[in-house]
């Protein structure tokens, strides 16, 4: 039996797909001293690469490959809500990227609860040509080729 765990009000759980990943482009200025927790994980959804050289999540029944990053400081989550151009008081269409909570998976498939994900609109996806990545997985290397490549 699946037991949910939901968002403890204490610790702030993010699931990170692409440049907040550990190695990544972001993960040094909004994530290094700040994260408590890192753990391999996945989570259901489709995963694009975009010709921005970052990826985008969209709803879907793909398995998207990434981390759970559990934080201490809440705060952290308004610093990444600015990175992800996503305002609480706009219209989700206005926003680049919507924080939404979705369940987070162990990659044994043991559910470790719900976290917040940034989503992208699958309008946008296609507005910005993004490619599925079929593998669910996403690194800097794969936006770099995909710049190379336009």
């Amino acid at each position: 039996m699946t037991q949910f765990t939901a968002i403890s009000p204490a610790i702030l759980r993010v699931f990170v797909y692409g440049t907040l990943k550990p190695g990544e482009a972001n993960y040094p200025r909004y994530c290094a001293g700040k994260v408590v927790e890192v753990t391999k994980a996945m989570t259901r959804g489709k995963l694009y690469s975009l010709p921005l050289g970052y990826p985008a999540m969209t709803t879907g029944d793909n398995l998207v490959y990434g981390y759970l990053l559990s934080f201490n400081d809440w705060a952290v989550l308004s610093e990444l809500d600015n990175l992800e151009d996503y305002h609480t008081d706009r219209p989700p269409s206005a926003n680049l990227y919507n924080r939404v909570q979705t369940e987070i998976y162990h990659l044994t498939g043991d559910s470790l609860g719900f976290a917040w994900v940034y989503i992208m609109s699958e309008q946008l996806v296609e507005q910005f040509r993004g490619i599925l990545q079929v593998d669910g997985c996403w690194s800097g290397e794969k936006g770099k080729r995909y710049l190379e490549n336009i």
